[in-house]
């Protein structure tokens, strides 16, 4: 994937530039604002393109196979609960997870508005970007510091990744993919050539320009960009950031147990952030798109990868005693079809599918919901997005009757009239 950074050494432009780390020009000052630090973290994992319920949490062995596909149902540690045969891992943390298979958006099966829609527990409209859970969730507890409180890895899709109507401040900090070979966050490490003593004298520099551009900016533009740009600076001097974004420092046994792919290594970076005091941090996952070749897919790119990286985290997690304050979250933006189609795949299903959380005060080894035998609609216990939005925030400790306000001064409800699912609690 490519990864964009303004900073690129020597030019001139970098004098004011070093430092500055994210996605699109956006730089890193705009993430940095020194506020108090809550106890929980958010780490989301998305799975671009809509996983099939069927082939994953939600399995019918017994129904029709046209409906059932070609994968056999496993034993988990939870009893009586099945998971697919290509999850062997998953399966033996299941008694740390909590999974709701009766998730439904009812008919809204595009990628565009059902990515806004999962990514932001708000249905989309025309006029107004609304936050992810990760930038609201730093936005309502006042998140940062040294240590960038919101930070993505790998490449997002769709819409409804970012801050939206908050404004870029709340964008996550983009990390890239750490399964490269020598991988480093573009940005902390200075070029070739130019040596930490040379960055603070630009620092100084820096210091003093601002100072004389005062004396002729009747505006005073630059007296909320200083701090920020302080904190920029912070960070590249700061070892605790360098030593959350060095994977190489973990054991090559942990790297192995996570997987050598850019979903392992980047679910074993998000523990490292998390584990540092990074807040919020989601990786996006492609590929789930699988209207072709569904099984295929699945056996031979998809499930491999997440069930071990997804597996070593959760476990991870709780051996280190970090589980309990820290919520994840495996979604995507809808299921698949019960009935496979003539290119032996499955097309978009927004009527119900499944959501695998973990952590954060929720009750492990829980299922709740269920559908028919076809998975095809809910028949136990359904879960809007608007009350999955409010599960996820209750568990946070977000106050889910705020409200905020765009730009132009319309109220935005953090959640629009979701309830938290009350069995999903401990």
């Amino acid at each position: 994937m490519d990864f964009h950074t303004n900073c690129d050494g020597s030019s001139r432009r970098d004098f004011l530039r070093f430092g500055m780390l994210g996605l699109g020009g956006l730089s890193l000052p705009r993430f940095l604002k020194a506020q108090t630090t809550p106890t929980k973290s958010l780490i989301f994992v998305w799975l671009g393109g809509g996983a099939p319920q069927m082939d994953m949490y939600d399995m019918k062995p017994d129904a029709p196979s046209e409906i059932r596909g070609e994968f056999k149902p496993i034993s988990t540690s939870i009893p009586g609960f099945q998971m697919c045969e290509l999850m062997p891992h998953t399966a033996k943390q299941a008694d740390k997870l909590c999974i709701i298979r009766s998730v439904t958006s009812v008919d809204l099966g595009s990628h565009e508005r059902s990515s806004r829609y999962l990514q932001t527990g708000v249905l989309p409209v025309p006029n107004t970007d609304f936050a992810s859970f990760g930038s609201m969730y730093v936005k309502e507890k006042k998140l940062g510091g040294p240590v960038p409180p919101y930070v993505g890895i790998l490449k997002p899709l769709e819409r409804g990744w970012g801050a939206g109507f908050l404004g870029a401040q709340y964008d996550p900090l983009m990390a890239g993919d750490p399964s490269v070979k020598d991988y480093r966050l573009r940005g902390l490490t200075p070029p070739d050539g130019l040596t930490l003593a040379r960055v603070e004298r630009r620092r100084e520099l820096l210091r003093e320009f601002n100072q004389a551009w005062k004396a002729v900016d009747t505006e005073a533009k630059l007296g909320s960009y200083e701090p920020a740009v302080e904190q920029a600076y912070d960070m590249i001097f700061n070892k605790r950031v360098h030593d959350a974004f060095d994977i190489a420092k973990e054991s090559d046994s942990v790297r192995d147990t996570y997987g050598r792919t850019p979903v392992g290594q980047g679910l074993l970076l998000a523990r490292r952030l998390v584990e540092h005091g990074v807040k919020a941090v989601s990786l996006w996952m492609g590929g789930w798109d699988t209207h072709a070749k569904n099984f295929s897919s699945l056996k031979e790119k998809l499930l491999p990868p997440l069930d071990q990286g997804f597996a070593a985290l959760v476990a991870d997690l709780h051996q280190r005693g970090m589980l309990a304050n820290t919520l994840v979250v495996q979604v995507g933006e809808f299921g698949r079809t019960p009935k496979i189609n003539k290119d032996a795949g499955r097309d978009h299903w927004p009527k119900a599918f499944s959501v695998a959380l973990a952590g954060g005060g929720l009750k492990g080894g829980h299922v709740i919901g269920a559908t028919d035998r076809h998975a095809a609609e809910v028949t136990d216990h359904p879960v809007t997005v608007e009350d999955l939005s409010a599960t996820i925030f209750n568990a946070l400790g977000v106050d889910i009757h705020r409200i905020n306000h765009t730009a132009e001064g319309r109220p935005i409800a953090i959640v629009n009239g979701g309830k938290p699912v009350a069995d999903a609690f401990a």
